[in-house]
């Protein structure tokens, strides 16, 4: 899939009305349907429970700021058929001779570390099927006793904050009494391995439309559930952030560590910039974006670039749909990313709970106990697995895609069709597996989740760097955007440099 071959019976006119329009869209709702679980769901409510509200503004700045990045990327795979990895090849820089340049081999670091990313993903998946159906009686006994203890936790800091506001000096009186460890449950383990199969043998047999569906329709009821959820919470006249807060989390600032015991080791910088890198189109999706286009067929619609004035219409036409498609999905997931971040912060960050390791799923479903009470932790399980297994399952769909597009590049593959298919089910087969046996080695999800968030914000002003290099070597004069579009994608440019430059200062 290095390059699409364009022929003019393949040409196809661009649609004009918006409601054909909207019909032609959709990688970018694959693109969003791949980011909720892992970017919004841990990451942005982990960033919440850390920094409070103080981050907000960050937060939309990384939905927001990527999409020009994104669009620049589309626009030179829709003018030259070239897939992302074959373009950023095209960047000047070190190169090994017929091995790939230096930006082909930091997406293969990155790779690994997006790998990892999905060993969390499962991991979370596997602690949500184990939570709503443990497997073994031990299962069932850490069942008991984690949620005794979580229950525990949840009214004693309840009564905290309200004995803080009554009246400090009973602060003491509300301590919860701690809880016996519960007994070893490898049920989790046992959950991503069921799932991690099945997942392999989908992706190799390709009959997975109908998962792929179901799960997207998931995931869209899970999203407003959230939305809902959130709008509610803030009517509560306990639980709800102050208006006033929210306006000053818009407000460039940063957070303070909070003093509780639960927060103590938390590093809300940090967290919020690895969310940062991750959560919207990361650089992982801002590479995939464009092979979705491709098989969406907008470079094939658009037809060989002949520099026509006919060509030129239809380019024009179809990068319409594709900012259509781009800014669409960007409106869907950041009120998806606004809504699990004040959740994070009005539940998570007030009661001093930090999302990690075992308790992740467990410790996020309390989001959901002001409003939805004891029903809260099955509808959340059900939108958990919702939402994680169809990030797990469209991310190792692209990753094998864009895997097989690398192993091309640097050589170790013959550069044909045929050849890239058997690979990419080859690897969509093997990758799931992968996946679980990092799980295993490294049972932390939202750890594995914010390392890949560390590297991808390595990578954003890299990416951002290629596509300033596509919009001026290669955009011809009828196709090139205006003055303000120009202004936006530099300082989307330099937003993603001081990022990547601040999380390798916050990191190392």
């Amino acid at each position: 899939m290095s390059e699409v071959s364009n022929s003019t019976e393949t040409a196809v006119d661009p649609p004009e009305r918006l409601i054909k329009m909207i019909r032609c869209v959709g990688p970018g709702l694959i693109v969003a349907g791949s980011i909720v679980g892992s970017g919004e769901l841990i990451a942005t409510t982990k960033a919440g429970a850390e920094a409070g509200i103080s981050l907000l503004w960050l937060i939309l700045l990384g939905c927001v700021i990527k999409v020009f990045t994104q669009i620049e990327l589309g626009r030179y795979t829709l003018i030259s058929g070239k897939t992302t990895l074959a373009a950023l090849d095209l960047v000047p820089g070190p190169r090994v001779a017929g091995r790939g340049n230096w930006l082909v081999w930091f997406w293969i670091v990155m790779w690994v570390a997006s790998i990892s990313q999905l060993g969390g993903i499962v991991g979370g998946v596997g602690q949500a099927l184990a939570i709503s159906v443990p497997l073994t009686s031990s299962g069932r006994l850490y069942n008991a006793h984690a949620d005794r203890q979580q229950r525990q936790v949840f009214e004693a800091a309840t009564r905290t904050v309200l004995a803080e506001e009554a009246d400090a000096a009973l602060e003491a009186s509300v301590v919860p009494k701690p809880i016996a460890a519960p007994p070893k449950s490898y049920d989790a383990v046992l959950w991503a391995a069921v799932m991690a199969i099945v997942t392999s043998v989908m992706l190799i047999v390709g009959r997975y439309g109908l998962i792929q569906s179901l799960s997207t329709a998931l995931v869209i009821l899970f999203t407003i559930l959230t939305v809902l959820n959130t709008v509610w919470l803030q009517s509560d006249p306990f639980w709800g952030i102050p208006w006033s807060e929210v306006a000053a989390g818009l407000w460039p600032q940063l957070p303070e560590v909070a003093s509780s015991d639960a927060a103590s080791t938390a590093r809300p910088i940090a967290t919020a910039l690895a969310a940062f890198g991750i959560i919207g189109v990361g650089a992982g999706e801002l590479v995939v974006y464009p092979y979705w286009c491709l098989e969406k067929g907008y470079a094939r619609f658009t037809g060989p670039n002949d520099g026509t004035p006919a060509w030129n219409a239809r380019a024009a036409g179809w990068m319409r749909v594709m900012h259509l498609d781009s800014w669409g999905a960007m409106v869907l997931y950041t009120f998806a990313t606004v809504a699990f971040y004040l959740l994070g912060v009005g539940v998570l960050h007030r009661i001093g709970l930090n999302p990690e390791k075992d308790t992740l799923v467990r410790t996020l479903s309390v989001m959901y106990q002001p409003v939805f009470g004891t029903a809260a932790a099955m509808i959340f399980l059900i939108g958990a697995f919702a939402v994680l297994y169809s990030t797990f399952f469209v991310a190792l769909a692209a990753h094998a895609r864009v895997f097989s597009d690398a192993m091309r590049i640097v050589g170790l593959i013959d550069n044909d069709e045929a050849t890239r298919e058997k690979w990419i089910r080859w690897l969509g087969g093997g990758f799931p597996i992968l996946c679980w046996v990092i799980y295993v080695a490294f049972p932390a999800p939202a750890q594995l989740v914010l390392i890949s968030g560390v590297t991808q914000g390595v990578m954003l002003p890299m990416l951002a760097g290629a596509a300033l290099y596509f919009r001026y070597q290669f955009v011809s004069e009828p196709l090139r955007p205006s003055r303000l579009w120009d202004a936006m994608l530099w300082l989307s440019a330099a937003a993603m440099l001081i990022t990547g430059i601040w999380t390798i200062v916050s990191q190392f």
